[in-house]
């Protein structure tokens, strides 16, 4: 393999690497600038705001089934403990970060993550293994995940092979999320739902991106040319199939089919410290979204200090607990009664309107009015 493929997957390794951790319950959770960036933000935290928990009593239930047996494919199935037959939750599709080349669903990083927000947001969750482009490059990871959503889908009508989607599944409530290069692959997963039918009554109501794993040609601010060199190499290494760093694989705003994303509600999250320099993408892709002619909602919520993905590396930081509050407690979102007034009165107060991102004024008001469930 490329030593470029190997240094990408070091530093990776780099990051991820504070992740390792002992099991967290949920028994046992506790709650522990001036930017010359080109587009304002619509939410800036610092950590500074107090944040509410939910306190949870109780570990939500899991398991593992293979969805691909071709491949030896598996999802982390997850529901709240003490779940009766036929209580319907939201559905949370997620899928894991790496960079394409390391991570699992399985790892403790991403099962005491998904431990803590299903029992904090009270949904069923499917954390989705795929192959990693190191074994197989992309289009497999793709594939694999659209495969894994074609599975969970069969189960709208109450007769697919696992009874916990079968029965405990609203299907009119689902959010399709990653982090980092799963943030990636959650995108391409919403254009194939507007490209490719699946069944009739499943309904993405959001997507949700945790610092997006996006690249292009033309540099933003805050990029450097060495690593965009870098990514351009490294791009080519696990997609060789692409048109090249421009692909709309890996930029959106290279898609003919951007604007035919069928969710209403986008989400995203960046970091002002991001190590790969993601930072700017996220804000890039919601811009050229909103460009695009969608007209849904969004929210950009930038943490000011923070690295990539930081809120798997410490799950009981400030900042880590006021994500999981904004994904689950804002208007956009999982559950609108986790917030209390105090901190969405906070939040509310800290709302900045860009006009790089396609808002006019009135935005702001239709935007603070819309509530999270419709």
């Amino acid at each position: 393999m490329h030593h470029i493929l190997s240094s990408f997957i070091l530093c990776c390794f780099l990051t991820f690497s504070v992740n390792i951790h002992p099991a967290i319950s949920a028994e046992n959770y506790i709650n522990s600038a001036d930017d010359s960036s080109p587009f304002k933000h619509m939410y800036e935290f610092d950590g500074s705001v107090g944040s509410s928990l939910m306190g949870s009593e109780t570990v939500p239930e899991s398991k593992d089934i293979v969805y691909l047996p071709e491949f030896n494919l598996s999802a982390r199935l997850y529901r709240p403990k003490n779940t009766d037959e036929n209580q319907k939750f939201p559905l949370l599709f997620y899928i894991h970060g790496g960079a394409f080349v390391i991570e699992s669903p399985f790892s403790a990083t991403y099962h005491n993550f998904l431990n803590i927000l299903v029992s904090e947001a009270n949904v069923v969750a499917v954390s989705i293994q795929y192959r990693l482009a190191g074994v197989c490059p992309l289009p497999c990871a793709y594939n694999d995940s659209w495969t894994a959503l074609k599975w969970v889908a069969s189960h709208l009508n109450g007769d697919g092979p696992e009874d916990w989607l079968n029965q405990n599944v609203d299907f009119q409530r689902v959010f399709v999320s990653g982090d980092s290069s799963g943030a990636n692959i959650a995108h391409q997963m919403t254009i194939k739902l507007a490209t490719e039918e699946i069944l009739q009554g499943f309904y993405v109501a959001g997507m949700i991106l945790c610092h997006p794993l996006f690249w292009g040609s033309e540099l933003l601010h805050g990029e450097t040319q060495d690593w965009s060199d870098f990514m351009v190499e490294f791009w080519g290494q696990i997609s060789p199939t692409s048109s090249g760093i421009d692909d709309p694989w890996i930029n959106p705003s290279k898609d003919p089919n951007l604007a035919r994303v069928g969710f209403p509600r986008l989400q995203v999250f960046v970091s002002e410290k991001d190590t790969f320099q993601l930072r700017e993408r996220g804000w890039y892709y919601a811009q050229k979204l909103r460009e695009s002619g969608w007209s849904g909602y969004q929210e950009v919520n930038d943490f000011q200090g923070e690295d990539h993905v930081f809120h798997l590396n410490n799950l009981t930081s400030r900042n880590s607990t006021i994500l999981r509050n904004s994904l689950i407690g804002s208007k956009f979102s999982l559950c609108r009664s986790f917030l209390t007034d105090v901190d969405w009165a906070y939040i509310c107060s800290h709302v900045y309107v860009s006009n790089k991102l396609g808002l006019e004024n009135g935005d702001q008001d239709a935007m603070m009015q819309m509530d999270g469930g419709g």
